[in-house]
């Protein structure tokens, strides 16, 4: 019968190790909860060695391995997951151990399994968190640490995922805004493109053999078909090249401050992206202040999440203007970024002490004004885009059809 190796912990926390004998890894696992013990790893005795065996030598040829991260979908799967589990009075140990059995084969199952090993060996779970910064982020981070203080961890967890719903389902309000656009685009693009590869030199044949002087709209088509024919490879290079230089410009901290500023003056987009933003600050803000986040904290946290690097420095420097701690309308409002009327209902809930509940008022207006800007892009993109495709298209059906009557006419005479 196999021999299984195992890594655990008693029910009052030591650390423990031992060998059981069992048919299958599940029938180990089963015995060694039996013996009262939670079990953290199991493997059998003879692939333990040859692992062992085997990462002896590696070892020095190892690369650093790429940091494992869950994607947004799985947080908040993740989130509402253990919320449930808490909230109907499962310990925290036991609630990870029975979401790290649920194998997805991604990276949160890896992460999870982290989570656990480090709850069981005595560390908080916001500090399990922050050894995986690529996955929770500080704003979460920072909300369970306060759930821990105060004993209502199942209770913040709710919050974050109602949280992180909103900002998930702001998102995708973006998103689908920009799929019909992109695809009228490449599908014009496209038409346009093999016209001009295939479609304008079959015709060029037939116009050369025939003589006839051809219209200039003619010429000028066919000049641009045999630049592309030729070049084509070319500026292919050329646009490629560009694109990277683009990318790695917008990724310079000048380049990210200049792109972010166009987005907020862009007719059609700015509506969407400011009231994108100003929805995810208002969210945030409201949702660490009601979880007992210090001022000063939470303007840092909302600074990393801003999305707008425009937005990110005024926020910075308000934070750096705040003296008491409390106001932060004022500091707000002298870098005279953020719009008035977010100001002013900043200012009354600071009067009324209610800050969570006028930034949340917020939250709604700019989700509200989100949908409408969304409505409006869509609106108004879609005819601008038919009219760009069919000049496009048009000029080319128009110039060749120009020189077939050119040449019919010259035919008669």
């Amino acid at each position: 019968m196999p021999v299984f190796m195992y890594n655990g912990r008693t029910r009052k926390g030591d650390k423990i190790e031992g060998m059981v004998d069992a048919p299958d890894r599940r029938a180990a696992l089963a015995q060694i909860e039996r013996m009262g013990h939670v079990p953290v790893s199991v493997v059998e005795k003879t692939a333990a060695a040859a692992m062992a065996v085997a990462a002896g030598p590696r070892r020095r040829f190892s690369f650093q391995r790429r940091v494992e991260k869950m994607v947004s979908r799985e947080l908040l799967l993740f989130t509402t997951e253990l919320s449930d589990l808490l909230a109907s009075g499962m310990k925290l140990g036991h609630a990870l151990n029975s979401i790290a059995g649920r194998k997805a084969g991604t990276a949160a199952d890896r992460i999870v399994a982290a989570l656990r090993d480090d709850i069981i060996q005595g560390a908080s779970l916001s500090e399990a968190m922050a050894k995986h910064p690529a996955s929770f982020p500080s704003l979460y981070i920072s909300m369970i640490r306060a759930g821990e203080a105060s004993g209502a961890l199942d209770e913040v967890l709710s919050r974050l995922v109602m949280h992180y719903e909103k900002v998930q389902e702001t998102k995708e309000k973006v998103v689908m805004a920009l799929i019909y656009p992109v695809i009228v685009l490449v599908m014009g693009t496209g038409t346009l493109i093999f016209s001009m590869v295939y479609v304008v030199p079959k015709f060029q044949v037939m116009f050369k053999q025939m003589g006839q002087t051809l219209p200039l709209p003619t010429r000028m088509l066919i000049g641009m078909s045999d630049g592309m024919v030729k070049y084509g490879w070319a500026m292919a290079i050329v646009l490629a090249i560009a694109v990277i230089m683009a990318n790695r410009a917008l990724k310079t901290e000048r380049g990210r401050l200049w792109w972010d500023q166009m987005l907020l003056k862009m007719p059609l987009v700015k509506g969407i992206v400011a009231a994108s933003i100003y929805a995810n600050f208002s969210r945030t803000l409201g949702t660490l202040l009601g979880n007992g986040v210090p001022v000063l904290q939470a303007l840092a946290i909302v600074e990393k999440t801003a999305g707008n690097s425009v937005i990110s420095a005024e926020i910075h420097k308000a934070r750096e203007r705040v003296t008491d701690g409390h106001s932060i309308s004022g500091p707000l409002a002298a870098g005279k970024v953020l719009p008035a009327t977010m100001i002013d209902m900043l200012a009354v809930g600071e009067q009324t002490g209610d800050m969570k509940g006028a930034l949340t008022h917020i939250a709604r207006r700019y989700e509200n004004d989100l949908d409408r800007s969304v409505k409006i892009f869509t609106t108004a993109l879609e005819p601008i885009l038919i009219v760009l495709v069919a000049v496009m298209v048009g000029f080319v059906a128009i110039s060749i059809l120009l020189a077939v009557f050119s040449v019919t006419n010259g035919l008669n005479l």
